[in-house]
């Protein structure tokens, strides 16, 4: 297959074209955030002159849909829909924590994962897979939650970027491995999911938001401020 996959969903903006089974994999990493929105579309078109392949030849542009930044979101769903309107081209909406999941396995062998995103506002995105013959499977669904809350199964690791902001509050004991939802891992998942009939004309790139509000009241800052002021005068 000839794919395009792009992620924005994080701070690392990260783009790979795929060219066939037998050809290298060529990826590019850059500053990702409000930069997405101007930098994505030259590094994915870029990449693909390198690679040797035109847009239309493309059998998927295969994207991360989040959880992950509302900017970030917004602008892979735009540039999915953009180049895939432009080269005729579906397109593959995967989710940014199974990314996180393939990421662990590729890199570790980790077979059974909580995936978390830092989502800001005290919260991490987090959902559930298993691997099992040959694919990821969803145990538990993206979702919203506290670090305090989490509920590690047994067997399972902790894969993503909670660990910097919010380490000592992830559940004890547990294994962790840093990981962000790289192109390169939807490449990876893309075969699979396009065999299962999960492509889809472009104009349903679609984001997966989660949260349904991007910043906290006064309020809200103001008590989480508090809060963690109180939590650091009791530390040993």
């Amino acid at each position: 297959m000839k794919l395009l996959a792009f992620d924005t969903s994080t701070e690392t903006l990260s783009v790979a074209v795929a060219r066939g089974a037998h050809a290298p994999v060529l990826s590019h990493e850059g500053v990702g955030g409000a930069q997405a929105s101007t930098t994505l579309i030259p590094a994915a078109l870029a990449l693909l002159q390198q690679a040797g392949v035109q847009l239309a030849d493309l059998d998927a542009i295969v994207f991360g849909r989040g959880p992950g930044s509302f900017t970030g979101l917004r602008t892979a769903c735009a540039v999915a829909q953009g180049l895939g309107f432009g080269g005729q081209v579906p397109v593959l909406a995967v989710d940014t924590l199974m990314a996180v999941a393939e990421e662990a396995r590729h890199a570790a062998g980790h077979t059974q994962v909580l995936a978390l995103l830092d989502a800001r506002m005290d919260e991490v995105y987090c959902a559930t897979y298993a691997y099992d013959a040959g694919q990821w499977q969803t145990r538990q669904p993206p979702a919203l939650a506290r670090p305090d809350d989490l509920l590690l199964p047994p067997g399972y690791v902790i894969a993503g970027n909670a660990r910097p902001a919010y380490g000592a509050r992830l559940p004890a004991a547990a294994t962790v491995f840093d990981a962000l939802p790289q192109a390169t891992a939807l490449l990876r998942l893309a075969p699979a999911l396009i065999a299962a009939g999960r492509a889809q004309p472009a104009a349903q790139a679609l984001p997966l938001y989660i949260r349904d509000k991007v910043a906290q009241t006064t309020e809200e800052r103001a008590a989480h401020r508090a809060a963690s002021a109180g939590a650091a005068s009791v530390s040993p």
